[in-house]
Order: structure tokens, then sequence, then C-alpha cells
């Protein structure tokens, strides 16, 4: 990285994310702030980051040529998706390009069962899973667990896709047979309190930061809402959340911004879900919510800077996500934006330069809380919360849920 940064000589680093989408451009936004440059590969000119950085490599992230096109002359290389083959990085590592985070550690954001099985070896705890061979595999798993499993695709999936919640023998098996030719896993279906996410930070030498542990809420398979800090939850189990991240960021060799995705279980402990190798949206809340929001992060974190400081700005910051209508609104979106601005001025909008469709991620809403407020006060949360919901039901629908009429 520093014979790089030697032929850049007067200049700023420039960082190169695979993928063209909204967390690049969220990304791109925090290098401008920086003084660096965000180099993207993306497929298209419309996609959310080609719209607004100058340096655009168009290409795929399936091509080594492309790959190396947009890593030329770089500081480091790293990800809007996890989707990139891996041996198209492992040659990218031969060829001294640096791959922030690693294909050592990103296979394991890839392929869920050899993160299941590479957590279960250093003891972190998982829910009970087993690879899916044929039906007396399943069959095997399902009886063991009185058939309250989940099955799962193995490599892809996101927002709900390649996840099945089964009822039973009958709806596995038929899943499985529908799935023919796609890997799958089973999992113990977990007795869940909620769904809970800490974001973690780790740098090329070590050094590590945690965000406050946020509650996820999900809807239709899909992360809705977050609220940040997550109410609730007692002083040790946010600290055993956090210095779980960041051993999980530790083991596998991470660098850069990850989110472990988690299960509060009704017993009161926690189980590793998902990992995400990359700015997460369970993260999002930063960007308003914390001293240092999770792409600035990220971009300190590949390129080996001093790590920023994490702490929230506010006892709560809630983050709603602006998902596409199943019929999009006649008002425009613009205009959706200009009476929002003028009835909650405070109201942080990020919005990604997307076309709308159904249950699409447009953009989010953050609203910080007050500071007379309290995390431990229900009414101060669930207030703050329906502010943020509220607003970003207005810019996907262009309705407001408590019957206000913008032009009365």
């Amino acid at each position: 990285m520093a014979g790089v940064r030697a032929t850049n000589a007067g200049r700023m680093p420039t960082v190169t994310m695979i993928g063209g989408g909204q967390l690049a451009r969220m990304t791109h936004q925090a290098a401008v702030a920086l003084g660096q440059r965000l180099r993207v590969l993306a497929a298209s000119a419309d996609e959310p980051a080609a719209q607004v950085t100058p340096d655009v490599v168009f290409g795929s992230h399936e091509s080594l040529d492309d790959l190396r096109a947009a890593a030329s002359g770089a500081a480091a290389l790293t990800f809007d998706h996890e989707h990139v083959p891996v041996e198209h990085l492992e040659t990218l590592v031969a060829e001294g390009i640096t791959v922030s985070p690693p294909p050592t550690a990103l296979i394991y954001a890839q392929d869920k069962l050899r993160m299941r099985r590479r957590l279960s070896e250093l003891g972190l705890p998982v829910p009970d899973f087993a690879e899916l061979t044929d039906e007396a595999s399943l069959i095997e798993f399902g009886e063991r667990h009185g058939w309250q499993i989940v099955l799962k695709s193995i490599r892809g999936g996101y927002d709900g896709r390649g996840v099945w919640l089964v009822d039973g023998r009958d709806e596995a098996l038929r899943v499985l047979a529908d799935s023919a030719g796609t890997p799958l896993l089973a999992e113990q279906r977990v007795d869940m309190r909620r769904e809970l996410s800490a974001m973690v930070a780790r740098s090329p030498f070590g050094q590590g930061a945690t965000w406050p542990v946020v509650e996820t809420v999900q809807r239709h398979g899909q992360c809705a809402v977050v609220i940040a800090p997550a109410p609730d939850l007692a002083d040790d189990l946010a600290r055993h959340a956090e210095a779980l991240a960041l051993q999980v960021a530790t083991e596998l060799g991470v660098v850069g911004v990850m989110a472990v995705e988690l299960f509060e279980t009704v017993s009161g402990d926690v189980l590793v879900n998902e990992l995400a190798m990359r700015p997460h949206n369970s993260g999002h809340w930063s960007m308003d919510g914390a001293v240092t929001s999770q792409f600035e992060q990220h971009l300190r974190a590949v390129l080996d800077y001093p790590l920023g400081d994490t702490a929230a700005r506010a006892p709560v910051t809630v983050m709603a996500n602006i998902l596409g209508a199943q019929t999009e609104p006649a008002m425009s979106m613009d205009e959706r934006l200009h009476h929002l601005c003028a009835r909650m001025p405070d109201a942080k909008v990020h919005l990604y330069g997307k076309g709308a469709r159904p249950d699409r991620k447009i953009g989010h809403i953050n609203i910080v809380g007050g500071q007379d407020g309290s995390l431990d006060d229900p009414r101060y949360v669930a207030a703050v919360r329906e502010r943020a919901e509220r607003a970003a039901h207005w810019m996907s629908h262009a309705e407001w849920t408590d019957g206000w009429n913008e032009h009365g």
C-alpha cells in the first residue's frame, strides 16, 4: 500500500469500491469530506454511485480484467457487495493489490455453511445447523428439532431472499425439491426475542472499534427500522455482543467495516446470524447519530488510518428505510421531499438515486432524538421511532400515517 501511495505523491489516495450501489454512493460522500477519491466499478451509468462519483470504471465484478482495471493505481480495493469471485481476488492479491477485506475473510460472508463451520470451530455461538445433502439429511435434522427449522441458500440471498421459514416436514421437503441444484443448509429456528446488530471496524494491523449495539426490526424478511442503541439491552449483554463482533473480525482477519447480525434469545443469550463485510443497512443511523459514520470509518480502516470515535451523539437515533410503494404515488419525489422538509425540518433524508419499485430500498430517514430524553424511557424511544417511520412512509407513499393534510 505504501508503494502505491508513493507513485501518487502529492495526491490523496484513491480507494476502489466494487459495485455501484447505494453503499458506494454514501462511501463516496465520506471520501469527499476526507479529500479522497472513491473509484467505483459499476455495471451502468444509472447506478447510485456512478451518478455522483467522477471516477467510474464500467464493467462486471465477475470479470478479472475489469477488476484489474478498477484496481489500477488504487491504494486499496473494497466492496459495495460480497459477490466478487474469491479466485479473482486471490489473483489480485498475488499481483500486489491490497484487497480489504481479504478473500480469506470475504469467503465467510459469501458462504453461510463455511461461516457456520468456522465460527463453530472457534467456539462462537451459532444456531445448530446442517448441510443438506439429500432428503435423509433434512429429515434427520428436522425431526431432531421438531421441525422448528429454517432453510437457507448457502450462497447468495439477501433481504429475505434465499430463506424459507418452513411449516413442518412436507413444506421443508417441497422447498428442498424445488431448490434442486441450489445448495441449502438447515438451521434451528431460534426462540428469539429480537434481532440485533453489532457493527465493528478493524484496521490492517488490528485496531478495532465498535458502535453501540442496535436493534433491527425486520418486515417481510428485510430490515425496516434500526433503533440505536438497542433499548432495554442489559449492559453486560451489550458489552458481550461488542466483544463478540471484535473477536469475529480478529479471528477471520477482516479489514474494514463489518456487521455481525445477532439473534437475542428469550433466555438472554446472543447467537450469530449473518456477517456482512462492508457497510450495512444496520449502520446507516451512524451517518447522523454517531461521531464517525460507518462510511468514513470504512475508508479509515482500509487505508489504515486511526479509527474514529464511534460514540452516539444522542440518547437514541432511529433509522427507517424508504421503500418503494406497491403503487407509485402521483406526487413526485421532489414534492414529497419539499413537504417533509417543511413539516419535519430535523429529519435527515438520504436518497439513493434509485427508481422505485415495490419494497425496493430507495433511501432512508434518520431522526436523532433530543438530548433531554433517555434510552430508558420507552415513551421517548417510541416517539422518536414513530417520527422516523412516519417520515419514511410519507416519502414512500405520499401519505401521512397520522392523517395530517400537507395542504391544510
